[in-house]
């Protein structure tokens, strides 16, 4: 398995949590914000986690706060930047989004890595989750090129990669439940998971 000495975990915060109305990373779920789950979650596999929000309020975390290179242009941009900003090989990207991630979530695509593959990302009830993937830093030129062609849609440019899926298990498949809307919130809130 990779070394954590060798991954960075970036997490994505700086959407603009339109149908939320707030934004999500510090949503509260029993005492905790959204982004302390992702931390948490990361931590165990990563030597250092840096979030990607131009919101200084996320400062409060104690860790690398970078904005955006350009800004509101959704999360290409954004793995872009926590690319361009990693001194690492691999890239652990978590959408803040996704209070109920785990660890062994994660350690899933780190364990599929055999070197061949630029992106490996979590495939849950059918969908790809490239925000739930682990980057390798050359994809950062790829990108790169992508964004100077004005190209903003984050599945074409996972298209243009070497890309590997871990399929999450039915029981798993919560893990990876995204939070988009107050009235998800408070059915997660009712259901009590954590």
């Amino acid at each position: 398995m990779i070394e954590k000495s060798h991954i960075t975990g970036i997490i994505l915060a700086g959407g603009r949590s339109s149908r939320m109305g707030t934004d999500k990373g510090l949503l509260d779920l029993n005492g905790k914000t959204f982004i302390q789950y992702s931390m948490e979650a990361l931590n165990p596999l990563v030597s250092k986690i840096m979030i990607i929000s131009d919101n200084p309020a996320y400062d409060i975390f104690n860790v690398d706060r970078v904005e955006d290179i350009i800004k509101d242009s959704g999360p290409l941009v954004g793995i872009y930047t926590g690319l361009k900003k990693s001194n690492s090989e691999y890239n652990l990207v978590l959408s803040c989004d996704i209070p109920l991630v785990q660890s062994n979530v994660l350690k899933m695509l780190i364990e599929a890595e055999n070197g061949h593959y630029d992106i490996v990302q979590i495939e849950s009830n059918g969908r790809d989750m490239p925000l739930i993937a682990l980057y390798r830093k050359r994809c950062e030129s790829v990108f790169l090129e992508l964004l100077q062609n004005d190209e903003r849609r984050l599945h074409v440019a996972v298209n243009q990669c070497r890309v590997k899926k871990v399929k999450l298990c039915e029981e798993t498949e919560i893990f990876t439940k995204n939070i988009n809307t107050p009235e998800e919130l408070k059915n997660l809130k009712n259901a009590n998971y954590h």
